[in-house]
């Protein structure tokens, strides 16, 4: 998951904050993508809850955008 996560670059979390603000997923999943975007290739200071919160978030932003 660290890996995953190290591979995200600033610039595809940005486009992951956009599309979860479009599709009105919550403050909290919005914000924890912008923290995650700041430790964006970093994993390690990202505690394990954390990561698998947002990989969650990016997994089930591109299955929506694979759909639609």
């Amino acid at each position: 998951m660290h890996a995953r996560f190290d591979m995200i670059t600033i610039e595809e979390f940005d486009e992951y904050i956009e599309q979860a603000e479009k599709a009105n997923l919550g403050s909290k999943n919005i914000n924890i993508l912008r923290s995650a975007s700041k430790k964006a290739g970093i994993s390690k200071y990202v505690s394990p809850k954390v990561l698998s919160w947002v990989m969650s978030l990016v997994d089930q932003l591109d299955e929506m955008e694979e759909e639609g």
